[in-house]
């Protein structure tokens, strides 16, 4: 279980550097993978080719023929598109149920040959700059639960929903049919209630909540080393070389805002400003302004948004104090982390 952790809100005492990264517009995905059943499934429904398509970039003879690989930014303006012209609120859930069969990649096929939850879960974390590089994703034990966090990687904005849509369906479809049966999954989402509640219903099920803190799914523990019934475990090893060999081809595993997510919170005991974190990623403090507006954020957005879980954490599962959470944030007091906390949440609660 090297690979769930709560490595991602734990301190880890030493300096962070930051690694390779890609960026919004860096070509890398395979359109022939997920990007091209999603057009089909578009065009299905009656889309016209050069609306769906409209400042992509993309022409779908290319992927057809050619091995054409796309950026964050061409798959997102791809799913706004499809959310302006498609009248239907089904497709990123009917993707999601096909995600990981259609194609049938290496990292695919090991991900279905998994023998349990845990396994899966660890190929997931593994493989997720192949699988789905558009989120990040960190992995928690919180008490007696397993927390699957999603999290924007290089500037999803508007796209976020859709993309959530498509990997809790992608999952928990992939658990239900691995397992042979209906894991009880919880969901949350950051977003409000959305009109099309009942594609939720349908697709993930009634255990959804909304304008929550985080993205995120969870179970208890219990189901995590139970056999899956339908598994192809026994050809696992046979599969593994070959994905490793993929796995390693990419120069990097995130994207921008998550290699900067992963520095801050490491480095959080440093209390990084602006400039000492456009100096630890080699550029000048414009250069990283332009480089977060190029990617939809701000970096007051970013810092917030590590403290923000980072106090979730300390306070509701490693039941620290509010003090101690503001010593750790460097806040003067414990007034101005519940000022933070309120413009972070809505509020601060507990006794603590």
């Amino acid at each position: 279980m090297t690979n769930t952790t709560n490595e991602s809100i734990t301190e880890t005492g030493a300096y962070y550097k930051p690694v390779p990264y890609f960026e919004i517009d860096t070509p890398f995905i395979a359109a022939h993978e997920w990007p091209l059943p999603l057009i089909d499934m578009a065009l299905s429904r009656g889309v016209e080719e050069y609306k769906l398509l409209r400042n992509t970039g993309i022409f779908r003879e290319d992927i057809v023929s050619k091995n054409i690989q796309l950026s964050p930014q061409q798959c997102f303006q791809l799913i706004n598109n499809i959310q302006k012209h498609v009248h239907s609120n089904e497709l990123s859930f009917l993707l999601g149920h096909q995600f990981f069969s259609v194609p049938d990649t290496t990292v695919t096929t090991a991900l279905t040959k998994a023998a349990n939850l845990q396994t899966a879960i660890d190929t997931l974390i593994e493989y997720q700059s192949q699988l789905m590089p558009l989120l990040n994703l960190r992995v928690c034990y919180e008490q007696d639960r397993l927390v699957i966090y999603w999290q924007d990687a290089c500037g999803a904005d508007t796209a976020m929903p859709f993309l959530l849509e498509l990997m809790s369906t992608a999952f928990s479809s992939l658990s239900r049919w691995q397992s042979g049966e209906n894991l009880p999954w919880q969901f949350y989402f950051t977003h409000s209630k959305p009109h099309y509640i009942e594609q939720y219903e349908v697709h993930l099920n009634n255990k959804v909540q909304f304008s929550s803190q985080a993205n995120a799914m969870a179970i208890t523990r219990d189901y995590l080393h139970n056999p899956w019934k339908n598994s192809r475990a026994g050809t696992l090893i046979h599969a593994l070389p070959a994905t490793d060999a993929h796995h390693q081809s990419l120069p990097f595993q995130r994207g921008f805002l998550s290699e900067l997510y992963h520095y801050l919170h490491h480095n959080i005991q440093h209390n990084p400003n602006l400039e000492q974190t456009a100096d630890a990623f080699g550029m000048s403090s414009a250069s990283l302004k332009r480089k977060l507006k190029k990617h939809r954020s701000h970096f007051q957005e970013q810092y917030d948004l590590v403290r923000k879980d980072l106090a979730l954490y300390w306070l509701h599962q490693a039941g620290w104090s509010k003090e101690q959470v503001a010593r750790k944030l460097h806040f003067y007091d414990v007034a101005n982390l519940r000022r933070a906390f309120k413009k972070w949440t809505g509020g601060l609660s507990g006794n603590r």
